[in-house]
């Protein structure tokens, strides 16, 4: 799109390229976003970059559920107020954040890193399905009763969805415990992160029993 010599500055042409790395965004976007941020006052500019940095560097998993996180562990497991009875099954942290968005749900969750996909090169192994596991076999060292934990497969209704789902519960229903579903209010290949907060605060609230 740009012959080579199409820029007069070689720092704005390292700055569109690196711009131009990021999801959605080709290079004309790249270009505009860069003129942008030559027009701010520095300080604003540096703001950005700082706060890129200190994401880059600083940022944390939750040792538990595998959210983002400032600390070992995440707000939300460390919220005492939370059922942390309910463990609630996400492929991304972008579907902890929809999910949040309703204010339907008060449990825990759990964080996958992405769903079992061949055709992507991703199998079980490479999720965190067996630290789920770990999970509720800690939860009923500690006391509590197998009965009364309900993991929720909150999960794509595609086939890479329901396959990882039927995967989860052959792991998990040698515990006892319940497992649930979200209602099919979503249609089918649905992702959660585009679902509108009525329609999946409604599926969480009308959750059914697994089946598999």
């Amino acid at each position: 799109m740009y012959k080579d010599n199409s820029f007069s500055s070689k720092l704005l042409e390292e700055a569109v390229d690196a711009i131009g790395t990021l999801p959605g965004i080709g290079k004309r976007g790249a270009l505009r976003l860069a003129l942008h941020l030559l027009r701010q006052p520095k300080e604003n500019v540096h703001h950005l970059t700082e706060a890129i940095n200190r994401l880059c560097d600083e940022v944390r998993y939750c040792k538990t559920c595998y959210m983002i996180s400032d600390s070992d562990e995440c707000s939300i497991c460390s919220d005492r107020s939370r059922d942390h009875s309910k463990i609630c099954v996400v492929a991304s942290i972008r579907d902890v954040m929809s999910i949040e968005a309703t204010d339907q749900y008060h449990g825990i969750y759990h964080v996958l890193g992405g769903i079992i996909s061949p055709i992507n090169g991703i199998g079980p192994s490479d999720l965190t399905i067996g630290k789920l596991a770990e999970r509720i076999s800690g939860l009923t060292q500690e006391g509590m009763k197998p009965s009364d934990i309900e993991v929720i497969l909150a999960l794509s209704g595609d086939v890479e969805g329901e396959t990882t789902a039927f995967y989860i519960y052959r792991q998990i229903s040698g515990f006892g415990v319940k497992v649930t579903s979200l209602a099919r209010g979503l249609g089918f290949g649905d992702d959660l992160e585009y679902a509108d907060g009525f329609t999946l605060g409604k599926s969480i609230q009308n959750r059914t029993e697994f089946k598999p």
